[in-house]
């Protein structure tokens, strides 16, 4: 039985997450450098300044332009992965809006395709189910792969888990199923199970497509045309991201291909092509079986977390008292054999919790996102479609993404860098609130022209075989462009800061928090279906758009400094253990 606490022989997660972070890295004091060298250290220094691959004088660093390293091979292992994951949720989801709201008919290319029929409300309500619990789930799958398998084997797991709830999907959307009224209840068993693997998936191949490149110190390169730049790890880490959000949205365009197979065929069709595509994820895997980096598993860090926050709350919310050494002193004679956790990861931890602070508002955003697949879908149903399938309308998102998200990754942020003004993380989120804001105030006004155009006006849900209002659909072009801006100043860099902001060993679970704010949206979404009903829907998007651009006001003041007092705070953690870059 242990009586004394002794961590030194304990692994410094401190220590860890200064060489893995580039943020760190760069930060570098040699106390034995003297301070006026010699004539012959000063020619040594020349002769160094001009090999590439060295870490850039205080000088280079604020006159050198900043770029990305070439991205591994086997990150793009991971974004195939997440390419056909992506394809196959989106392509199985995209037709669940008419699937729920309208009746089955046999009819093929008719307006508004259905099988369940059970109206708007209801539609929603699944929808936002769905969302949740596919943004719960993701916390089991960070804990199952940091206390027990890792992620590369989480995710091989939670594939097979996944297919099995396609599977179940297709085989109750055949007409005989759907007239014997087990659409419903296959349709509910599906989005449980394939929740359950999106979540096995999703909490892991964020981190791990990040973990695939090693880089962690800035080093000064020449480029072939002569340009001295800084290459640097957290350009790259936001080039990777940028290229995986990228992927997921050219994965997405698959709606397109899903809602034309449920107008002009059967939803099992538009169900049984996902299903079909998934297999590409397991072939990338298996591929890269022996190619990507597979961080082993260390112990679940929020467990740790919880148990830590446990004992904080019983000490008057101090997270000082589960430091082991206070607790040590607070109880000598109790056993420590149940603290897995030593001094250095109660700093790391209230540095994650300063990092998640951000996505507090991230709720909001997911609500305006879902609006999307949910009532954005139904108000299409109420325009002029000229042929188009209402829910095929909204993939004008993901298109606008895949043309945009290269353009920012190559001219404007590049461009806004060369000025010397880097769009910093808190801006790009701010600015992310501010078009999603435009989006919804956008949307009002579609609305308020849909209700003051005939011939139904203010009564567009009273009939679902009635005549659309003669308004065309593309009115909303608008509101998808603006929420697709929104996307890559907010969502794309709500998973680069929560993971180059997060200590090494909490990376995962930042993860599985920021995805978490997804679903505490689609929870929040609940709240709003009171209002997914004429005449309401034009207050709701309302108070949405001036919700968001209040909050995007908000964020800035509270967080405009956090990049900088986020790096001061790595900084001091490092000092205060008297860290080195070994």
């Amino acid at each position: 039985m242990k009586t004394e606490y002794d961590d030194k022989d304990a692994i410094p997660a401190a220590e860890i997450a200064y060489k893995s972070d580039p943020m760190l890295s760069a930060v570098k004091t040699d106390h034995h450098t003297p301070a006026h060298p010699s004539i012959e250290d000063r020619i040594l220094m020349t002769e160094d300044m001009e090999i590439d691959g060295r870490e850039p004088t205080l000088e280079e660093e604020s006159t050198l332009r900043r770029v990305a390293d070439k991205i591994p091979a086997s990150a793009w292992l991971v974004v195939v992965v997440e390419f056909c994951e992506r394809f196959t949720y989106y392509g199985l989801s995209g037709p669940f809006q008419n699937y729920i709201q309208y009746p089955y008919t046999s009819e093929r290319g008719a307006d508004h395709p259905g099988a369940i029929g059970k109206g708007q409300t209801t539609a929603t309500a699944l929808n936002y189910f769905f969302q949740f619990f596919c943004y719960v789930t993701p916390i089991l799958g960070a804990i199952i792969a940091d206390q027990y398998l890792g992620k590369y084997k989480t995710i091989v797991v939670f594939c097979g888990v996944y297919m099995v709830g396609i599977l179940v999907l297709v085989l109750t959307s055949i007409p005989p199923a759907i007239l014997a009224n087990a659409a419903l209840p296959g349709l509910i068993v599906a989005m449980i199970i394939i929740g359950l693997g999106t979540g096995g998936i999703k909490a892991n191949v964020s981190p791990m497509v990040a973990e695939q490149y090693q880089g962690t110190k800035a080093t000064v390169q020449t480029l072939k045309s002569g340009e001295k730049v800084i290459v640097d790890p957290n350009v790259t880490i936001q080039s990777i991201f940028n290229w995986f959000y990228w992927s997921i949205n050219l994965g997405s365009l698959s709606a397109i291909i899903t809602t034309n197979a449920e107008k002009y065929y059967a939803f099992w069709l538009a169900y049984l092509i996902p299903l079909i595509m998934f297999n590409g994820a397991v072939i990338a895997l298996w591929i890269g079986k022996d190619k990507v980096v597979k961080a082993p598993p260390r112990g679940s860090v929020l467990l740790e977390g919880l148990r830590v926050f446990g004992i904080a709350m019983k000490n008057g919310r101090n997270l000082d008292a589960a430091r082991p050494s206070v607790i040590q002193t607070r109880d000598p004679n109790n056993s420590m054999d149940h603290i897995t956790w030593d001094d250095i990861f109660i700093d790391e931890l209230r540095l994650t919790f300063k990092a998640c602070s951000v996505f507090c508002f991230f709720p909001l955003y997911w609500v305006i996102y879902n609006q999307i697949t949910t009532n954005l879908t139904s108000q299409a149903g109420t325009m002029l479609l000229y042929g188009i399938p209402n829910d095929v309308v909204n993939n004008i998102d993901p298109i606008v993404l895949i043309i945009f998200i290269p353009i920012f990754d190559k001219i404007i942020y590049p461009g806004f860098r060369r000025m010397g003004f880097e769009l910093k993380p808190i801006t790009r989120i701010s600015l992310g609130f501010l078009f999603s804001a435009l989006a919804m105030a956008w949307t009002a006004i579609v609305q308020h022209k849909i209700y003051s155009t005939g011939p139904n006006y203010e009564c567009t849900l009273c009939d679902p075989d009635q005549t659309p209002n003669n308004v065309s659909i593309a009115w909303q072009i608008l509101s998808y462009f603006f929420i697709a801006i929104s996307e890559i100043f907010a969502s794309i860099t709500g998973l680069e800061f929560a993971f180059t902001n997060a200590p090494a060993t909490m990376k995962s679970v930042v993860m599985a928090i920021f995805l978490f704010t997804n679903c505490v949206g689609a929870l929040l979404g609940f709240a709003f279906l009171p209002l997914t009903k004429d005449p309401l829907l034009l207050w709701m998007y309302t108070g949405l758009g001036v919700a968001a651009f209040l909050i995007s006001i908000v964020i800035y003041w509270l967080f405009h400094d956090y990049d900088k007092t986020m790096r001061a705070d790595k900084v001091a953690l490092q000092a205060k253990y008297d860290l080195k870059d070994q």
